[in-house]
């Protein structure tokens, strides 16, 4: 059994924010007396919520983590169908479910933000088999602390400080710690291979895409009506990205007017609806002083041998494509690759659809 100090330590050395949750998970399980812990975050998808289990792992062993890329968010439970996860959350407050008499087994439910955090909603549950003393709950509402404030500073470094969206180094750790994970090898492996320093890379899905999406005549936008108001469409445009797009979908700002979008997908179709939908939203909106914005979208899958420049090199190529039709477009680097454009058809692409 670790101490507690060792957890703390193990809660403090991380760089990853997505591995935050399965660390607190183990630390709860080894110092309390608890059968199963189970960390429920709030997703989002077109106006609808629904609760995504993050962790779930059970003290004699077993388990699992989720990664929110992975998900069909279809299958997911709909908020209202957990009511006391949904009650928790709603008084912000711990909520404590008993249903064999005062000494019997129950579930302690506790909101895992503070309420300051509007976008970032989940609640943790713990099982045990009777009650929780005064000092077990002093323990869990530290490493909350903790937790919290290790999350908000992993964060701050990966946040584009103007628009709030990921920064181009928060890609590289996704991209290797996530999309690179083969996910048959992945459903097989211990959970302790999912902890930091292990150098895992494995077969990639076909179903990973990543996507940049660039301003059309941006240059011009903020010579003709000055840095304020471009910076201003560059925030309303990543509040369109953020609208448009799936809660669990990673969305980045690479700098200047480049936008980027990380995504787990099924079908081809599928992205280029997304970006669609993206670049009609934009192009309906209308921007005060400058009117009419519109932007160019290029999108391609995540191949084995795929860095993250170049993935970034093959979107570019299909933005820049786009915008050499005249701009306000969105296509597939695939689809411009099967019709001679970019060398050598990819092997065992799917249909067309560019």
């Amino acid at each position: 059994m670790s101490t507690y100090i060792e957890h703390i330590v193990r809660l403090t050395d991380h760089r990853d924010r997505d591995l935050l949750e399965l660390t607190l998970s183990k630390a709860l399980l080894d110092l309390l007396p608890v059968n199963r812990i189970v960390i429920a975050r709030v997703m989002r998808e077109e106006g609808e919520s629904r609760w995504l289990e993050v962790a779930r792992l059970d003290a004699k062993g077993g388990g699992r983590v989720i990664d929110p890329l992975r998900v069909d968010f279809s299958s997911l439970v709909k908020l209202e169908d957990a009511p006391d996860r949904l009650r928790s959350l709603q008084l912000r407050d711990r909520v404590e479910i008993a249903w064999a008499g005062p000494d019997g087994p129950r579930i302690n439910m506790l909101p895992l933000f503070s309420q300051l955090r509007e976008n970032d909603q989940g609640v943790l549950e713990l099982h045990s088999e009777g009650p929780l003393s005064d000092d077990n709950l002093l323990l869990v509402d530290n490493l909350r602390r903790i937790y919290r404030n290790m999350y908000s500073l992993l964060e701050y470094s990966d946040r584009d400080p103007m628009t709030g969206l990921l920064n181009r180094k928060s890609l590289d750790d996704a991209f290797y710690s996530a999309v690179l994970e083969d996910l048959e090898d992945a459903a097989g492996a211990s959970l302790d291979e999912a902890l930091p320093g292990q150098e895992r890379r494995h077969r990639v899905p076909v179903n990973y895409w990543l996507g940049c999406a660039n301003i059309d005549n941006f240059d011009l936008i903020a010579e003709r009506f000055g840095r304020g108001v471009a910076e201003d469409v560059l925030e309303r445009v990543a509040r369109m990205l953020s609208n448009t797009f799936r809660t669990y979908d990673r969305l980045y700002r690479f700098g200047g007017d480049q936008f980027g979008v990380l995504l787990h997908c099924p079908d081809e179709a599928l992205v280029l609806g997304a970006f669609e939908r993206f670049r009609v939203n934009v192009e309906k909106y209308n921007f005060s002083k400058v009117g009419r914005v519109t932007v160019s979208c290029g999108f391609t899958t995540v191949l084995s041998d795929d860095s993250p420049d170049s993935c970034i090199a093959k979107t570019e190529k299909a933005v820049g494509f786009a915008r050499r039709s005249g701009g306000n477009k969105a296509s597939s680097y695939l689809g411009l690759v099967r019709r001679g454009f970019f060398g050598v058809p990819v092997a065992n692409a799917q249909a067309s659809v560019a």
